[in-house]
């Protein structure tokens, strides 16, 4: 099943969508809740009565009114997370990464996930992106796929994890590199580098969905995994292509970490990091030590950006430049 937050004449909907075609959840039975949080704090039996109406709805049985997807304004799916966090889990990015900078690869992501937290208030879907100037200094996307937490719990085991998961999405881990590495010289964020822009979207996607995708995970890891192409376009050009299955953490272990102590909730997105070629920090590194001629690219005012994952849609953002004189990086006391 796809699901999607969406506007139409002004009014915030939750509905299936099914061959470019929208149902509301409203108008298919009105004790359905309008809104995404509240429909997976219901909890399973509402997920599973909206299944029942997707196979009426695949099966051609369901004859109330629908929408075009091209006559809404779709919405992030989640358009209010109870929180966000994401991941480290393709080890290709971090080595290429750690290799442009000149430093050895750190033995510690092998070791354990990581994550950290971004502002689960600055999450965006399909659309416009407004950023300020100080977010073009090496202003960047992040080729990612998230999850979504379907309930509660606390002290997962990476073994039972994938139950917790209720849908996936595309997600472009949007980033202000200038910002980014100053502020992590006092060895903490990334805070304002990070906080301003988050996409995730243009469906919420069930992992029945994936089944048929699945292949196992990597050697010495738990959990499912899945052979989903990811691709990027900036302006019409592929910028980033790779796949999910390339995940050396899965979702299940960053699942395991992230509930160790403390609840996970339903509505919380978690995000996998950034997979490998997956953003111009890495590709201009590798472009730099490949070619001291090489000439490092990075998103300006009116770009557009696209992401494609298997499974999972088509995700379309245009960048937008605020008119503003301010600037934190004018702001600095030395």
């Amino acid at each position: 099943m796809k699901l999607v937050s969406y506007t139409h004449n002004k009014t915030s909907q939750l509905g299936i969508i099914h061959d470019g075609k929208i149902w509301s959840l409203k108008s298919l039975d009105n004790s359905f809740p309008d809104k995404m949080r509240k429909f997976l704090f219901a909890g399973e039996a509402m997920m599973t009565k909206a299944k029942k109406w997707n196979e009426k709805i695949v099966a051609g049985k369901v004859t109330t009114p629908f929408l075009l997807e091209q006559d809404v304004m779709l919405e992030a799916p989640v358009p209010q997370p109870t929180s966000c966090r994401d991941g480290y889990a393709f080890r290709q990015h971090v080595a290429a990464a750690r290799r442009n900078r000149g430093v050895e690869m750190i033995k510690e992501f092998d070791q354990y996930p990581i994550f950290y937290f971004t502002n689960h208030n600055a999450i965006q879907g399909p659309g416009q992106i407004d950023c300020m100037p100080d977010h073009f200094e090496k202003l960047d996307f992040e080729l990612e796929v998230a999850i979504v937490i379907g309930k509660k719990g606390r002290n997962i085991k990476a073994a039972d994890a994938d139950h917790y998961i209720a849908g996936f999405m595309i997600m472009n881990d949007m980033s202000a590199r200038t910002l980014q590495m100053e502020e992590m010289l006092l060895n903490l964020g990334p805070a304002k580098g990070k906080d301003f822009s988050t996409v995730i979207g243009p469906y919420f996607v069930t992992p029945d969905e994936l089944e048929k995708f699945k292949v196992p995970a990597k050697t010495n890891h738990i959990g499912n995994n899945y052979n989903l192409n990811m691709k990027c376009w900036v302006n019409g050009k592929v910028v980033s292509e790779g796949n999910v299955c390339d995940m050396d953490w899965t979702f299940a272990e960053i699942i395991e970490r992230c509930a160790y102590g403390v609840d996970i909730l339903p509505g919380d997105v978690i995000g996998s990091g950034t997979v490998g070629t997956g953003c111009f920090l890495e590709l201009n590194g590798t472009g730099l030590l490949n070619d001291k001629n090489f000439k490092p690219q990075w998103l300006q005012d009116g770009d557009v950006v696209e992401m494609e994952i298997d499974g999972l849609g088509h995700l379309s953002n245009s960048i937008k430049k605020v008119n503003t004189d301010f600037s934190l990086l004018k702001a600095k006391k030395i």
